[in-house]
């Protein structure tokens, strides 16, 4: 058995926090467009100013993948620019609807 030299590899992400980083970065790929930006405003009712703010709320990233996931093209375009497959999107949604997680338990 070898015995591994150097820095020790950084441990895998549970799927919560993975599915956390998605929902980020389709924020990002959202705002970054401002047709897309205008109708996911207008759905969620939530303003500009408080996007940031509401970008630490779960539930809230969970309604950010609810918009993405329901329109094909959409999903394919953020798959496009993350580089995420479609079913890594998807995993991430789920994942996010996931009511049994609680951030505190290991």
């Amino acid at each position: 058995m070898e015995r591994q030299t150097g820095a020790l590899k950084k441990p895998v992400q549970n799927p919560r926090e993975v599915a956390e980083i998605v929902a980020v970065q389709a924020l990002s790929f959202i705002a970054a467009d401002a047709e897309l930006l205008g109708r996911f405003l207008s759905e969620t009712g939530i303003g500009p100013a408080t996007l940031r703010t509401a970008a630490s709320d779960p539930q809230f990233l969970r309604s950010v993948l609810d918009f993405v996931m329901r329109d094909d093209a959409t999903v394919k375009a953020f798959a496009k620019a993350s580089e995420h497959h479609p079913t890594t999107i998807a995993a991430a949604h789920q994942a996010l609807g996931d009511v049994r997680w609680e951030r505190d338990v290991p």
